[in-house]
């Protein structure tokens, strides 16, 4: 009999809500290939369908998080709409993790560079061992990383953010740090417990005010000012009327702990 195949995304859940997308094709460093965006697509969607869904991990086997597309596989198909579709493809996956009602955490142990480091970009929140790498380096093979640039100049400032993408320079993840495009910086060993730290502070939060906020958060910083206030003023009323609020308030005013988890 012949093995199966390990798959190129291993999603996992736990009884929390806690999803986890393990990027599983180490050897060719976890690229973005038509199978990996795929997978990714199809785990994504599952998990927008699950109304216990609370929490999503995206973490990787190997010595890189990501590395990208697939160059092997793009050269052998140099047609112009094969390209066309698999960026396409690729937009739809960041496009998903932005649209899921719950917060996404980039759990980066490796290198992460090109689509790679806009996978990290594109999560809501990123944590990075201290010897993680990011790059947007497509300029040192004549591609400009044209759909990273998105995610990365909404994560960090435009001209660090263009510096990276013109010269092809790593950076560090102190340094991605201080840039804003990860939140936290860990050893090897306590990356897990970063992680896990992260994950549990969101579990103690409402599922319906996080979801709430996150839609929030991204719709108004690609509007103007005046909508945006106007935007986030309907989506605060609409919240506090909510049975949450309403019952967290009470329980400040109490003085006791808010009952949303029964």
């Amino acid at each position: 009999m012949s093995e199966v195949a390990a798959p190129v995304v291993r999603h996992t859940q736990d009884e929390r809500g806690v999803h986890t997308l393990t990027l599983n094709a180490p050897r060719s460093f976890n690229v973005l290939s038509e199978a990996m965006l795929a997978a990714l697509q199809a785990a994504i969607d599952a998990i927008g369908a699950d109304p216990q869904a609370r929490v999503v991990v995206v973490a990787a086997e190997g010595r890189a998080f990501c590395a990208g597309h697939d160059l092997k596989e793009m050269k052998a198909h140099p047609d112009l709409a094969y390209y066309q579709a698999l960026f396409a493809r690729c937009s739809r996956v960041m496009l998903s993790i932005r649209a899921l009602e719950l917060p996404v955490i980039a759990r980066v142990q490796g290198l992460a560079t090109a689509a790679g480091c806009q996978l990290v970009a594109q999560c809501d929140l990123a944590v990075a061992t201290e010897s993680a790498t990011f790059g947007v380096n497509g300029i040192d093979v004549g591609l400009f990383c044209a759909t990273p640039s998105v995610a990365l100049s909404r994560n960090i400032l435009p001209k660090q953010a263009m510096e990276m993408l013109l010269t092809g320079d790593f950076i560090s993840a102190n340094e991605a740090k201080a840039r804003g495009l990860v939140n936290r910086v860990a050893s090897a060993e306590s990356l897990d417990t970063e992680v896990a730290a992260l994950v549990e502070r969101i579990l103690q939060k409402p599922r319906e005010a996080i979801a709430l906020g996150k839609t929030l958060f991204y719709r108004q910083l690609e509007t103007g000012l005046a909508s945006a206030y106007q935007l986030a003023g309907q989506t605060m009323a609409c919240n506090m009327a909510g049975e949450v609020a309403q019952e967290g308030v009470q329980a400040f005013i109490d003085k006791r702990a808010p009952s949303w988890r029964s």
